[in-house]
């Protein structure tokens, strides 16, 4: 069952990034874009079984240039729960959830053929802080055309939660 992350779950989800990705993950140039800035919370989710954390997924408010967007990641799977689909089911449901609280487009650093099948495609006119690989820069349309003429630096952005209605 997937809910919403709450305070309690911090550290326990925190463990579970550990667990699955290298160390110094903190290192990473998206780390940089999360420093000081809160996840957006309504798309934080959390899946248990058996009271333990099996799956999570954060995001977080960034601006390409002057437009607002989302930062997907991380998301991760325990090594115990991997093949099972709750990866994907995080994600889509993150997404879903994501474009029916009026938010635009995702963004996010990763592998392209794995996040293709969600939609994600090449953002040629974006720029993540270095060292990033441009080519794993990929970017989501969650209204159409929300993608059309964005372009420039990825930076934070300090105003979370949901667009105005």
């Amino acid at each position: 069952m997937l809910t919403v992350e709450a305070p309690q779950d911090w550290w326990e989800v925190e463990s579970l990034f550990d667990l699955s990705f290298a160390p110094g993950r903190e290192l990473l140039s998206s780390y940089r874009l999360r420093d000081g800035v809160p996840p957006v919370g309504p798309l934080c989710l959390v899946s248990r079984e058996t009271g333990v954390v099996g799956g999570a997924i954060r995001y977080w408010p960034v601006r390409v240039g002057e437009a607002p967007a989302l930062l997907l990641g991380p998301v991760a799977v325990h090594p115990t729960r991997q093949g099972e689909g709750l990866g994907a089911m995080l994600i889509q449901t993150s997404l879903d959830r994501a474009a029916s609280l009026g938010h635009d487009r995702v963004m996010l650093v990763g592998d392209a053929p794995y996040y293709g099948r969600f939609g994600f495609e090449r953002l040629d006119h974006v720029q993540m802080p270095p060292p990033t690989n441009p080519d794993r820069v990929l970017g989501l349309e969650l209204q159409e055309g929300a993608w059309r003429n964005v372009s420039g630096q990825v930076t934070p952005w300090q105003e979370v939660a949901c667009p105005p209605s």
